[in-house]
């Protein structure tokens, strides 16, 4: 029985799903994640969401709107940016303002979604995927603020969270654990490229039918290969940089050792005798302190390789291969 091969999420949205008979794809995993209906206002390419030339980029993939008419941005980001808080941050204040005329009264200011999903590893934590949304608490009592009967029916919200934006990052490279829901088939899918068979998630059969390899036409398929290609170069490239760390690391450890070893030998020898106990201590304190040495250097070499490729959105099945170290000490990194 033929595997069927599906491209992945990240190259298919910027490059062969931006038609509107497309946007169930997309509808489909917001609407799991988020537990509403969504509409696709639009897609949008990154080089053109500018409002003048020294506007930042609103580097913003997808918008959509739930039921209620808030709004909902999507970013699908590959590469690792150090300030991508700060982006996230300002995506969500662009399109605030880019839904609100100047003499808009401030009751007009739509909710904003953020939703990230990344494949570069965002802060430290043993999560997937993590929601943020804002209450305000009393300083001293601890309590929430809540709002009036009168308020809630002025501004038909329950509470202030329900007008502060929320967020959501996914980082799909952290997912390990088998699918049994709606929302871990889509980050199944985010991760590995792979879709069941028998699936019913919404918005995983239509990508099933849309993003198969081969009902691709050639020209998709060479574009595709070529990414795919960029990708494994790059891992080559973190290999050599693997590869030179530890070489580095060896090195160091040698000299510490050797300096450890000969001070030790020292102290042992003088205290032991002045001639035979020197000998002895120098020989005993060079072995242990350059064995000690090469295997600390060895081991900070691999910790240090580990962190880098985990940022850089490697697996981490890919990173224990190239390191030696177990899964749950990658993890715990």
């Amino acid at each position: 029985m033929r595997m069927n091969r599906f491209v992945r999420f990240d190259w298919a949205a910027k490059n062969i799903l931006r038609n509107r008979a497309d946007f169930a794809i997309f509808e489909g995993f917001i609407s799991v994640l988020v537990n509403d209906k969504v509409k696709i206002v639009e897609l949008l390419d990154t080089e053109s969401n500018q409002m003048s030339r020294d506007d930042k980029y609103n580097r913003v993939d997808i918008k959509a709107k739930n039921s209620r008419g808030e709004i909902i941005i999507v970013e699908i980001q590959q590469t690792r940016e150090k300030d991508y808080l700060q982006r996230m941050l300002y995506g969500v204040a662009k399109t605030i303002t880019e839904y609100m005329k100047l003499s808009d009264p401030y009751d007009n200011v739509k909710k904003v979604y953020s939703i990230n999903i990344l494949y570069f590893t965002l802060g430290e934590g043993t999560d997937y995927l993590y929601h943020g949304q804002v209450d305000l608490r009393g300083v001293h009592d601890g309590d929430t603020l809540q709002l009036t009967d009168y308020e809630r029916s002025e501004l038909q919200m329950l509470s202030p969270k329900d007008v502060f934006p929320e967020y959501y990052v996914i980082r799909v490279n952290e997912f390990n654990k088998l699918a049994v829901t709606p929302l871990e088939e889509w980050i199944q899918y985010l991760k590995d490229e792979y879709i069941r068979p028998d699936t019913d998630v919404p918005g995983l059969q239509e990508a099933s039918q849309r993003l198969e390899y081969l009902r691709m036409s050639p020209e998709q398929q060479r574009a595709y290969e070529h990414y795919i290609d960029t990708l494994v170069r790059d891992t080559d490239v973190i290999k050599t940089q693997i590869l030179e760390a530890e070489i580095a690391a060896r090195k160091e450890g040698h000299a510490k050792g050797l300096a450890e070893g000969i001070a030790e030998g020292r102290a042992e020898g003088l205290a032991e005798g002045r001639e035979a106990g020197l000998a002895e201590g120098r020989e005993a304190g060079l072995a242990e302190g350059r064995e000690a040495g090469l295997a600390e250097g060895r081991e900070n070499a691999s910790r240090e390789t580990a962190r880098r490729m985990k940022s850089d959105g490697l697996p981490v099945d890919v990173i224990a291969k190239y390191t030696g170290l177990d899964l749950d000490e990658i993890n715990n990194l």
